[in-house]
């Protein structure tokens, strides 16, 4: 697979996956369908407008195909009408925001890569990708954001994931090959985060020292 038709398929399948989250949002605010559509289009397309934005590209992708808007309003009428048959609709939630995170991160180093920016703005750009549809869901829904979660691996996994992208191409894989690893590491420390309990250490306030 070509580079160009993996980012496509990246972005359409982050695209679909992070609707999926923002409908669960949604439902579990009680909204109605138009509030759904919203939720859903906010969280599928925020992380690639903002990078498309930064970038500078001629277009941001879901104008440029707004195919993207319809896949989102379409699951999120699709959550709509099925959220009530899950049990949990918050442990749903997590979980494929974790391989929404993935997808996500991968399809937004891919667009870096393609448009020949370095190895720094690539990552960047693959963070931003992956969790700025998150946080903005979690925001307007009133969720606490899972990107903030004291002490779970979310930006750490991202960043991690764009990492390792980053150096299996320099290293010279090729570059589809290198983001679907990268890819599979976002997805691996989220998911070892949530179900294992990884997490780096936070900060703990301290006194301050008193000279004797």
């Amino acid at each position: 697979m070509s580079l160009d038709a993996l980012v496509a398929a990246l972005d359409y399948g982050s695209v679909l996956i992070f609707a999926l989250t923002g409908a669960l949002v949604a439902s579990r605010a009680q909204l109605d369908p138009v509030g759904f559509i919203f939720m859903a289009a906010l969280t599928a397309v925020g992380g690639g407008t903002l990078r498309d934005l930064i970038l500078g590209r001629e277009m941001v992708f879901w104008v440029a195909q707004p195919a993207y808007v319809v896949l989102a309003a379409g699951a999120a009428l699709v959550v709509f009408w099925t959220a009530h048959l899950f049990e949990s609709r918050y442990d749903w939630l997590v979980w494929l925001d974790s391989v929404a995170l993935a997808v996500a991160v991968a399809a937004g180093a891919g667009v870096a890569m393609e448009g020949g920016f370095g190895a720094v703005i690539v990552i960047i750009m693959g963070v931003v990708t992956g969790t700025f549809g998150g946080l903005m869901r979690d925001v307007v829904g009133n969720e606490v954001p899972l990107v903030l979660k004291q002490g779970q691996l979310y930006l750490t996994a991202a960043f991690g994931g764009a990492l390792v992208a980053v150096t299996l191409d320099w290293l010279g894989l090729a570059r589809p090959q290198a983001l679907i690893a990268g890819a599979l590491v976002v997805w691996g420390l989220r998911a070892g985060s949530l179900w294992f309990g990884w997490r780096l250490p936070v900060y703990r306030p301290r006194p301050p020292r008193t000279r004797g």
